[in-house]
């Protein structure tokens, strides 16, 4: 994002199934931040659950409910910013250690 954007430089996008797993990997990123020494700027859609915005300075957070994030398409918004995808380990951890 720091090439086509003056107000951070990575977007973190992820989704979820629900506006419960929304407010829960909101939480847990929250916690494991403030656990780090690192505050959230501000946070935005918290209690709707359906697309929290954290912002962290360089790095603002987008957790979506799935269909959110398809509607608003914030990847095509952006398409001109550098795409970094995680691996399939990543994304298919189903059990988070105390400390990750």
């Amino acid at each position: 994002m720091k090439d086509v954007s003056s107000f951070a430089d990575y977007f973190v996008i992820c989704s979820g199934n629900s506006d419960r797993q929304i407010q829960g990997l909101a939480a847990h990123i929250g916690q494991k931040m403030k656990k780090s020494g690192i505050l959230p700027l501000g946070i935005e859609g918290e209690r709707s659950g359906s697309w929290i915005l954290m912002d962290y300075g360089d790095v603002i957070m987008h957790i979506f409910y799935k269909p959110v994030r398809e509607f608003y398409d914030i990847e095509g918004l952006w398409s001109d910013a550098p795409v970094m995808t995680i691996g399939e380990s990543v994304r298919k951890l189903t059990v988070l250690n105390d400390d990750m």
